[in-house]
Parts: structure tokens; sequence; C-alpha cells
């Protein structure tokens, strides 16, 4: 299974991409971030964010797409901008027929770490560890990103509509959807050198 981490940012979305494999074996696909300029219009940003997302998604058709769930902070527009994130990662998702799920930062640092109240660092270690990569992902938004792929891998529970996606589609729907994955899937294998 093919997960996609977004961890929902303005100015800076975090992207992670793993596969997460029989025995809870999971391996590292691809991290980055998305960007916008704080120098252009609200439309155009959320635009930018868009567009990064839709590319990731289709490029590694994903088999669920987990988010950060927004919850109250005390600025005002970063919540907002936030939150206009995450809901055009939902956004792109449901266009391409991604289940989607959300879990908070306390429910990625518990999966990670085994503490809901660890550090950031002590999670950015742990998703190194985990991934078995050389460096600690940077910048913090990307680990991030990888670090809600893993939850989801770990724990899926938050998925927001569960097998009803499935049920709406045909049967040939289903054998394409399932055909393009496969033809991802062995594309990004035969990118990694599998």
């Amino acid at each position: 299974m093919i997960i996609l981490g977004v961890d929902p940012g303005l100015t800076r979305c975090g992207v992670g991409v793993i596969e997460a494999g029989e025995h809870r074996r999971l391996s590292f696909i691809h991290v980055d971030v998305v960007r916008s300029s704080p120098d252009i219009t609200q439309d155009l940003r959320l635009l930018a964010i868009y567009n990064g997302l839709s590319e990731k998604m289709d490029r590694f058709a994903p088999d669920a797409v987990s988010i950060e769930r927004v919850f109250a902070q005390s600025n005002r527009n970063t919540v907002l901008g936030t939150a206009q994130a995450a809901g055009l990662a939902m956004l792109a998702a449901a266009q391409r027929n991604i289940p989607v799920a959300l879990h908070t930062p306390t429910e990625a640092k518990l999966a990670i770490t085994g503490n809901g109240q660890a550090q950031k660092i002590q999670v950015e270690r742990m998703v190194t560890r985990i991934l078995n990569l050389t460096k600690m992902p940077t910048p913090a938004d990307a680990a991030d990103a990888l670090a809600l792929a893993i939850c989801h891998a770990l724990r899926p529970a938050g998925a927001l509509q569960g097998g009803e996606r499935e049920q709406h589609l045909t049967a040939a729907q289903r054998q394409w959807a399932e055909a393009a994955q496969n033809s991802t899937r062995r594309r990004i294998n035969h990118d990694r050198g599998m």
C-alpha cells in the first residue's frame, strides 16, 4: 500500500510517500515540500499548493492520503491557511478517488514514538530510523508528512469514508484504478532499482 502523507501549510506543505508492505515493513519512496510564495495573492498561493499536491498524487498514485487534522491555534491566519491547504489535499485526493484519513499531531507522535507528547526532534529521529534513512528529512514539514504516512500505516483509523467510496465504483472503474496503481508501483520500483 502506498501512502501519501500531507503536513498542510500555505507557505510550505510537506509531502511524504511511503510504501507499507507485509508485516508492517515500511519503505521510503519520496519526500518534498510544495511551496507558495507569500508575495503572491492568496488565490494563487492556493493554486500553487493544489497543483503541487495534484502532481504528487498523479506521480505516486497512493492507495491512501493521510493528512494532519487541523486544530485550533491562537494565530487565526496560520490555522486558516493550514485548513485551506488540508482542504486542497482532500479535494485532490477525492478527485482521484483516493481514500483520505485525518490524524492529529498527537496520534502521529504516539504512533511514531510511543509518546503522544514527544518533541519534534524525537519524531524526526524515529522517522529516520523507521524508514532507514541516512539523514533526517528536512525541513520539518517534510518529516511531519512522512510521520503522518507512517502513522496511517500503523494506525489506519481516521479514514473519512472507509469502504463507502469503493461501493460507488463500477467494476470497470475498480479494474482501471487497480491497473493504474499497479503501473505506478512498477514505475516506482523500477526507478528505485528494484
